[in-house]
């Protein structure tokens, strides 16, 4: 009886996952084509790339955003997993399908200010959905992951340093002003994307209480190829004993590790919060599989 339940309760996690990734992979089409690409603004990443290539080169964007990802998909599948990259085909290629549709229709605003900070509100609230859905539209975020495991700085150091690159270089296609305005555009992105993944970060801490903690934490480490620790744990009111699973995951892992708990336990008690820093140990060195 209960697992007709589960398999409905699975159905319609996914069925919300894609309509939210769909819904946000529109709204970043929308924030590219109806205010940014139009007035000269770039994002960074894979996005920003590609809007200097189709503005060279003189060919639709959508074309660039889905072949310049492709590499980072297979990428994704390989370290990450296979629903992860399967979520991110899907939003990357809704988005270069939108940015195509939308291409013909004019720009709401040729102020570029007044572009550069809507188009980076609704742009942050498109990949923030999406991002909190389980998957990506930008590669850069993967390629730093890979990085970060063999140098000393964070995903988000390394982040930084390829969109620093790539804002700079709109400074020589599209003119400095245009340039300060994508910083513009960029910094307010950022800070939505935040906002619409209640303060998503780049590494969390990861607490589950489970009686089947064994089931659990072996299907993180074959699944997510992240090492688990076991934690004696006591409960306040019944006194039973409890063991108790910490690991820490970066953030483009959170939706999948949320569908192994509830898979194995649905009752299980999970508590994801947001670290800061993390050093030392095996977390940065550690493969995906």
């Amino acid at each position: 009886m209960k697992q007709p339940h589960h398999s409905k309760l699975t159905t319609k996690k996914f069925a919300l996952r894609s309509i939210m990734m769909l819904l946000g992979a529109s709204l970043v089409s929308i924030g590219l084509e109806i205010f940014l690409v139009p007035n000269n603004i770039i994002d960074g990443g894979i996005v920003g790339i590609s809007i200097i290539a189709a503005h060279l080169f003189h060919l639709p964007l959508g074309a660039f955003l889905f072949l310049l990802n492709l590499p980072f998909l297979f990428v994704g599948y390989k370290q990450i997993g296979k629903t992860f990259a399967l979520s991110t085909l899907f939003s990357v290629f809704v988005m270069s399908v939108g940015t195509t549709f939308l291409h013909p229709v004019p720009p709401i605003t040729i102020d570029p200010l007044l572009a550069a900070v809507f188009g980076g509100i609704i742009l942050g609230i498109g990949v923030g959905l999406v991002i909190r859905s389980g998957g990506s539209l930008d590669g850069t975020e993967i390629i730093a992951i890979l990085f970060t495991k063999k140098s000393p700085f964070s995903v988000g150091e390394m982040v930084m340093f390829f969109n620093v690159f790539i804002l700079g270089s709109a400074g020589f296609v599209f003119g400095w002003n245009n340039a300060m305005y994508s910083l513009i555009a960029y910094y307010i992105a950022y800070k939505m994307i935040d906002v619409t993944i209640e303060g998503f970060n780049e590494s969390k801490s990861v607490w589950v209480i489970s009686d089947k903690h064994k089931e659990i934490g072996v299907s993180i480490i074959s699944r997510l190829g992240r090492g688990v620790t076991y934690l004696n744990g006591e409960g306040a009111f019944t006194g039973d004993d409890k063991k108790v699973i910490f690991c820490v995951i970066n953030r483009l892992e959170e939706a999948k590790l949320k569908t192994i708990v509830e898979e194995i336990d649905s009752a299980a008690f999970l508590a994801v919060g947001n670290i800061h820093d993390v050093k030392g140990g095996r977390f940065k060195k550690k493969s995906i599989h």
